[in-house]
């Protein structure tokens, strides 16, 4: 596989999006949005906000862009299509604290402070809309894919409800309260058949419903101890996959709602038959001419050394953190997971193993592989179009996995590029990496040959 690397390009705030249909890419340079062709990235549109940006989100038709500034309160709406049309809501004294589209594009949702309401924006009438109640939590707020419904957390008179709204007219269609101390997050299954409900971490709770509200089932693995932390669907709506505090994940299926299996994440993996990489670094074959005095040049020029992945012989010990008990929130746990988009494979990481990522077979119900860095695992992301996971650490490389092995990427160019953030387009060919102050693409080689920006840094095999 050749992989090929773009010149890089300023960022702030990791603020970097491909448009839902790849053709752009948006990003962000304190209060400028730059908007470029995915192809030659060449430059289409600059917009300059009022103030530092702070969230940017398309539309789902990619035809507009949002831009939030918090500190400020405002909103402002640009058009692709008409660049001297810009819209802005100034949400006021009552402050601003997250906002998002809707999934048709012409509507705009944003949370006051202190969660007191949304208010719903319409582009087209200019009309307002408000919903109250909104709870305070994770993830209180999520959409059907097919864009028909919208979920809500609520919280009022010291109690949890969900209420579902349909977004053609905001109306409310269902409205129940759930059986949860402090209901923590919400998410319907991709199908838009089901909403799991979650509570806080002190309590270990999953509850399940209907569109119309009934509770199908509730699942609770274990009590008195630290519960959920991370919750995914995968991509057939087949599997919940619920990761906890103990350090295990269990597998929720479809049909019956009960668990079918759980993984758990030992730092010592004995089993032979499982195969286990190990990041190494490749020492550079230095000859007498070669060596740098003072030795300092050479420990810097370390730090952005290249590396490899080397097949580590069993049984394999994996670095552990010990978690701090007395503290919130402790450094243990599956903190993050993530499904293929073909649901075959479950990417995990349990947060005091955290240079581990450890890929699961969803159809063997079994540990695939374990892949360990040098680094913590700051984040990892699936190739939308088939099983290849993209992994980063931090530092000036990128991790690649498939089924048919691994690889790691120096980043090219002057200087370092902690790589601190990814995201793939659509097609899989391409792979944005996010650093402090800039950004680049990554082109990975098809046969059908590359675009046409590649090539502008050096090329990768």
């Amino acid at each position: 596989m050749a992989m090929n690397f773009s010149e890089s390009f300023k960022l702030s705030g990791l603020l970097c999006r491909f448009s839902p249909d790849g053709k752009y890419l948006a990003s962000c340079v304190q209060y400028r949005l730059v908007v470029r062709d995915v192809k030659t990235l060449q430059i289409l549109q600059l917009y300059t906000c009022l103030d530092q940006i702070q969230h940017i989100e398309w539309s789902a038709d990619s035809l507009f862009i949002l831009c939030a500034m918090y500190r400020r309160g405002l909103v402002q709406v640009w058009s692709l299509e008409q660049p001297e049309w810009h819209c802005k809501i100034d949400e006021g004294s009552a402050g601003l604290v997250a906002s998002c589209w809707s999934p048709d594009g012409r509507h705009i949702l944003n949370t006051t402070e202190f969660h007191l309401r949304i208010t719903v924006w319409s582009l087209c009438t200019k009309s307002v809309s408000y919903i109250k109640y909104p709870k305070a939590c994770q993830q209180g707020i999520t959409f059907t894919r097919d864009g028909r419904y919208l979920a809500l957390a609520e919280r009022r008179d010291c109690r949890d409800y969900i209420s579902i709204f349909v977004c053609s007219d905001w109306q409310l269609l269902r409205h129940f309260d759930t059986d949860t101390q402090d209901l923590t997050g919400i998410e319907w299954a991709p199908n838009g058949c089901v909403l799991a409900a979650w509570d806080t971490c002190l309590e270990y709770k999953i509850l399940l419903y209907s569109l119309d509200g009934r509770l199908l089932s509730a699942y609770c693995a274990y009590e008195w101890s630290l519960g959920i932390k991370s919750v995914a669907w995968s991509p057939s709506s087949q599997f919940l996959a619920v990761g906890s505090y103990d350090g295990k994940v269990r597998l929720l299926n479809h049909v019956t709602w009960k668990m079918i299996t759980e993984f758990g994440h030992p730092a010592a993996i004995n089993n032979p038959k499982t195969v286990v990489y190990k990041e190494a670094e490749k020492i550079p074959q230095l000859g007498m001419g070669h060596l740098s005095f003072p030795p300092r040049a050479m420990a810097g020029a370390l730090s952005t050394s290249e590396s490899k992945y080397e097949i580590a012989s069993g049984p394999v010990s994996l670095q552990t953190l010990k978690p701090v008990a007395d503290r919130a929130n402790p450094r243990m746990g599956v903190g993050m997971l993530a499904f293929s988009s073909d649901s075959y494979f479950l990417a995990t990481r349990n947060d005091n193993v955290p240079n581990a990522v450890w890929v699961w077979d969803i159809q063997k119900l079994k540990l695939f592989v374990v892949l360990e860095h040098m680094s913590p695992v700051r984040s990892f992301q699936w190739d939308p179009q088939q099983p290849r996971l993209a992994i980063c650490t931090g530092g000036s490389k990128v991790y690649l996995w498939s089924p048919a092995g691994c690889v790691s990427v120096q980043v090219p160019g002057e200087g370092d590029f902690p790589v601190l953030g990814l995201c793939w387009h659509l097609s899989g060919d391409s792979l944005a990496l996010l650093s402090k102050d800039h950004f680049c693409l990554c082109f990975l080689e098809t046969k059908e040959g590359v675009g046409t920006a590649c090539g502008q840094r050096d090329g990768h095999a």
